[in-house]
């Protein structure tokens, strides 16, 4: 494993440092990390939040990403930094693998050992390289489909480390919608997260789950104290191009000023 930093690197904006094939004895695998911060983070001294996300390679660049599109994180980002909106973070992006759709389930064995990795091996290492805030309100984790059936699971699952989520187009389907049962029990156990889902109304085999999701999160009084916040993307498809366009709202909601 290795990293490089790279101002402007391959038009991204912001400062980027690369960690190569970051090794994890958890999964037995390895895989690239992606750290991104904006350029005004570098200004003095200062402690930043964290927000890990997957399909890391998705997040910058069209040359790293799905079908050459990208989340065009940096952009996003910058913008709601320039226009006051949001506080500073830094973005651990976490790329995926040819295991990814059990790596994203919390459900199976490789799905706890990704948690294990993230948890225990991963943000050590961000916490010990990089300036962070390290409290679980300081620290998020985002995907979407898969990466945000995981987020949510790992949000509810371990609150002692994750404080925010952004859970985009979930795939709560999987295992016969165990997802409902595990919310149910675990959203007791939780105090003080705050939790962002979403899904497009095109996207018809998802919607009717996610609106439950958001019943139930609401039955359960989730939303006091405004912890949560549902949005119903009119138009919004299950594409690269679909997330990029409405990540703003997550972003703000978990890092608003």
């Amino acid at each position: 494993m290795y990293s490089e930093l790279h101002k402007n690197s391959d038009d991204i904006l912001g400062i980027v440092d690369y960690h190569y094939e970051f090794y994890s004895s958890h999964l037995k695998n390895e895989r690239d990390i992606i750290v991104w911060y904006p350029d005004s983070a570098v200004e003095g001294f200062k402690r930043l939040p964290v927000l890990y996300m997957h399909d890391g390679q998705n997040l910058f660049s069209p040359n790293t990403s799905f079908i050459g599109v990208d989340w065009k994180v940096d952009e996003t980002v910058e913008t709601l930094l320039y226009s006051e909106k949001i506080r500073e973070f830094i973005v651990v992006g976490i790329y995926n693998t040819k295991d990814r759709l059990e790596e994203y389930n919390y459900f199976n064995p490789k799905g706890k050992s990704y948690a294990s990795f993230i948890i225990h091996e991963l943000k050590p290492f961000i916490d010990e390289n990089y300036s962070t805030l390290r409290g679980p309100e300081h620290t998020g984790i985002m995907g979407s489909s898969m990466g945000g059936l995981c987020s949510f699971q790992l949000a509810l699952r371990f609150p002692n480390v994750f404080g925010n989520a952004g859970c985009l187009s979930n795939s709560f389907w999987i295992d016969d919608k165990r997802i409902f049962n595990f919310a149910e029990e675990l959203i007791p156990e939780v105090f003080g997260q705050k939790m962002y889902i979403d899904c497009g109304d095109a996207e018809k085999e998802l919607i009717e789950d996610n609106r439950d999701m958001n019943y139930l999160l609401m039955k359960e009084k989730y939303h006091k104290n405004n912890l949560l916040l549902w949005n119903e993307e009119l138009g919004g498809k299950h594409t690269e191009k679909d997330w990029a366009k409405r990540l703003h709202k997550p972003l703000t909601f978990m890092f608003g000023r």
